[in-house]
């Protein structure tokens, strides 16, 4: 199936990306690891079936240094013993954030104080701001049918050159 629309190619679609992409910067120069900050955007993009969101950060991470068993255990982290205790409170909130229409209460205060007892305010104001925009940015995707498979390390950010305080960097 062939993507139903570029969101590159549209003049407006284009504008909203590159503040798309502003919001994001923030959340990338935040002290949340960049290893955590991978790790969320890829587990909320597989709860959101976004092949596209799955095969950028499943990459960039890689090239980031992540591990490839870290990378196929993200799905199971409950049943893994690769993640840090503050990465599985951030992995738990990532869930709950996604699954908001699963849980009527949302995210769940248990959740929510594991996050508290491992992330100062920066970066919890960063891990929330990051799950609200991943599962934007999946739905963007996955409205559009943009498929995963063909992304390259720093395809997204060279596409964005020009954007205040984007020179390539991820």
């Amino acid at each position: 199936m062939e993507a139903r629309f570029d969101l590159f190619a549209n003049e407006i679609a284009l504008k909203f990306a590159k503040r798309f992409a502003g919001a994001g910067l923030v959340i990338q120069q935040s002290p949340l690891p960049r290893s955590t900050q991978e790790l969320v955007s890829l587990r909320a993009s597989q709860i959101n079936g976004c092949g596209h969101c799955v095969d950028m950060h499943t990459k960039e991470a890689e090239a980031a240094g992540e591990s490839a068993v870290r990378l196929h255990l993200v799905a199971t982290w409950r049943e893994a013993t690769v993640f840090t205790e503050a990465e599985r409170a951030a992995l738990a909130l990532a869930e709950e954030g996604t699954r908001l229409g699963d849980a009527h209460h949302g995210v769940s205060d248990e959740t929510w104080d594991r996050v508290r007892e491992h992330y100062d305010d920066d970066r919890t104001a960063a891990l929330v701001a990051l799950v609200a925009l991943i599962n934007a940015a999946n739905r963007l995707a996955v409205i559009v049918h943009q498929k995963g498979g063909s992304y390259e390390p720093g395809m997204f950010a060279h596409a964005l050159e020009g954007v205040e305080g984007v020179h390539g960097e991820r």
